[in-house]
């Protein structure tokens, strides 16, 4: 009974290391979460100058300028946001069906869409349905290493772009939701929608004082355009790791409920047993007892 017990203590032992180390990762989850969400917060401000300056830079057009569309419909791309890490549920597997399901509706080959993966876990799951992975890049592991993420991506897209005569590049990545969890969402990177572009060109100005520049047109539309790219990837890769934490969060959240329950399961066991062990001993001594009185009434 000795070694059953050392055996169930043990085993105890193992599942409170185990919940201490989910509860603290479900701590550090539940602390990035809130980091990337400030991250997109923070964002807006700066993302709504860009389009005021686009909006300026489409009303002093100069006329006869044009804005190109898309290159060769033929040669697209697809950027897909997974994860590195795991733990985080079926993050990675509802990317890759979002990605699946967008090639699907655009009607066009797996084989023939060139495909960058942010993420390593979602290359297999891509590639087992026949899409071609030209490129994988990390996710980074901290706000401050978004940005240069960031400008590795962009640079990835332009060698696409210059090498491979790509002209059309969608994204998909997860977004959390206002309540809980998240959901894959596609976005057109490029070209720039030219629809939103002259949308923007017939929005009120918000003041009386409308701004002007002196620098050329073309240069400042392409500086705009730079910063718009820069920031529609900034988003996507800090909504996709506050998506992938809330995953982990929630994960974990239920891991801990299932070691709690398995460790009130052994510790009632453990109880029991030490019990039955105290009553045998119990037993064992009255048992000698009794052997002894009636030795001594002999």
């Amino acid at each position: 009974m000795s070694q059953t017990l050392e055996s169930m203590r043990r085993r105890i032992e193992t599942a409170e290391d185990m919940y201490g180390v989910v509860r603290v990762m479900k701590a550090m989850a539940a602390s990035s979460v809130r980091q990337y969400e400030a991250a997109v917060e923070s964002l807006a401000g700066y993302s709504r100058t860009i389009e005021a300056g686009l909006q300026i830079a489409m009303r002093n057009r100069p006329p006869g300028s044009t804005i190109s569309e898309a290159g060769d419909a033929g040669r697209q791309a697809l950027i897909v946001f997974g994860s590195d890490q795991g733990m985080c549920g079926a993050f990675n597997e509802h990317a890759a069906e979002a990605a699946l399901d967008l090639l699907d509706a655009m009607g066009v080959t797996r084989a023939d869409v060139q495909v960058l993966v942010v993420g390593a876990r979602a290359v297999g799951r891509l590639e087992d349905a026949g899409c071609t992975v030209v490129r994988r890049l990390s996710m980074p592991s901290s706000i401050a290493g978004v940005t240069p993420a960031v400008h590795e991506l962009l640079l990835a897209v332009e060698e696409l772009r210059s090498a491979g005569g790509i002209g059309r590049f969608q994204l998909v990545h997860h977004r959390p939701l206002e309540r809980a969890g998240s959901r894959p969402q596609a976005l057109q990177l490029l070209p720039v929608d030219r629809g939103w572009l002259e949308e923007l060109a017939a929005r009120e100005w918000v003041s009386r004082s409308l701004p002007t520049f002196r620098m050329d047109w073309r240069e400042l539309f392409s500086a705009l355009i730079r910063q718009h790219l820069f920031v529609a990837l900034y988003r996507s890769f800090a909504e996709s790791l506050a998506s992938e934490n809330a995953a982990r969060l929630s994960s974990m959240q239920a891991a801990e409920r299932n070691i709690q329950g398995h460790l009130d399961q052994l510790q009632l066991d453990y109880h029991h047993g030490r019990q039955e062990s105290i009553q045998a001993e119990l037993l064992d001594i009255i048992a000698g007892f009794e052997t002894l009185m009636e030795d001594d009434t002999r």
